[in-house]
């Protein structure tokens, strides 16, 4: 019934992230009644392969495949033989040679983990490629979304900021669709693209958005490591126009709307420092929620398996015996 690999949001069953979200919700219960290590994934190894620098997201993979009793090895690519000019083609032969079962990829290069999923008997999971996918996050952002709204068909996500060059808007806002959660970017012209879902709406007016009567405001990062024109005139004139400033805090709190931010967070950029106090900030949750699903997403996949075909998901998945009841 599982997967071999998770590559991105887009081809995933409703049954399948049903699943996901059911047994995030069972890891995280776990927590709560401190069993912090199940031996879910005992004797299987996970290789964490980051061409690309991350904190939160390699943390959160390495320690929910430590909970789940896996072995972890970071592959140091700035001192392997990849900084000798090796292709990924001979590194993922390398990596066949270690009989590794799982991969955690992120890298620069739209679709390079769908490449090595096709190449490798071991389990791939998309952990960020360029400004493409980021399917975990969205998993991560619809868990914290739904413990606040258990049936958040209707509700309503503006996504705030650099969506142009955003995996995180791309797989969250599929993912939230698919939830029958509706979903509005708000942002520079410049960074909002006319092309995409119609089922989206666009904003670049910030008081036109909030019109439209969010639920939840989700904050996107400002990368500019992606950007390589200018595309609005400075930071601080984009805290202006679009950040949550302290006046626009207070808005939100009397309306009653959570705030949401995949991180890291650029302080005076995309909020003022009064957010993460905030008591409707869902930033700490997010972190949290990150490891059960990370956890459930490992726990899922079957290295050596291959995708399941659409008919086998007429019945709703059994949840796995490997998450135990509390």
């Amino acid at each position: 019934m599982a997967r071999k690999d998770l590559i991105d949001i887009a081809s995933l069953h409703p049954e399948e992230i049903e699943f996901l979200l059911d047994q995030s919700k069972s890891f995280k219960k776990l927590f709560t009644h401190s069993v912090k290590r199940i031996p879910a994934l005992e004797g299987k190894s996970v290789l964490m392969l980051f061409y690309e620098a991350s904190t939160r997201t390699h943390s959160s993979f390495e320690v929910a495949a430590k909970r789940l009793s896996a072995e972890v090895t970071n592959f140091d690519v700035a001192h392997s033989s990849i900084s000798k000019g090796e292709s990924v083609r001979e590194t993922i032969e390398t990596l066949q040679a270690m009989r590794t079962d799982y991969i955690v990829i992120r890298h620069s290069h739209p679709g390079l983990p769908g490449m090595i999923a096709r190449q490798t008997t071991a389990s791939v999971i998309n952990a960020g490629d360029g400004a493409h996918e980021h399917p975990t996050q969205a998993l991560l952002d619809a868990f914290t979304i739904k413990e606040k709204f258990p049936d958040p068909r209707g509700k309503k996500v503006l996504i705030i900021g650099d969506i142009l060059h955003s995996r995180v808007a791309r797989s969250t806002s599929t993912l939230l669709q698919k939830l029958g959660i509706e979903v509005a970017y708000l942002g520079p012209g410049s960074l909002v693209p006319k092309y995409g879902p119609a089922t989206i709406r666009r904003f670049t007016d910030y008081e036109a958005a909030m019109a439209w009567a969010p639920d939840v405001v989700y904050l996107l990062r400002v990368q500019m490591e992606r950007q390589d024109v200018q595309f609005f005139p400075s930071l601080r004139e984009y805290h202006r126009v679009y950040g949550i400033t302290t006046a626009r805090l207070a808005e939100i709190s009397d309306l009653g709307l959570y705030v949401m931010h995949p991180g890291p967070v650029n302080r005076g950029v995309e909020l003022c420092d009064a957010v993460m106090d905030y008591e409707r900030s869902l930033i700490t949750n997010q972190v949290e929620n990150g490891i059960s699903v990370r956890m459930a997403v490992l726990d899922w996949l079957k290295p050596g398996g291959d995708f399941p075909r659409q008919e086998s998901y007429v019945a709703r998945p059994k949840v796995s015996s490997t998450v135990l009841t509390p």
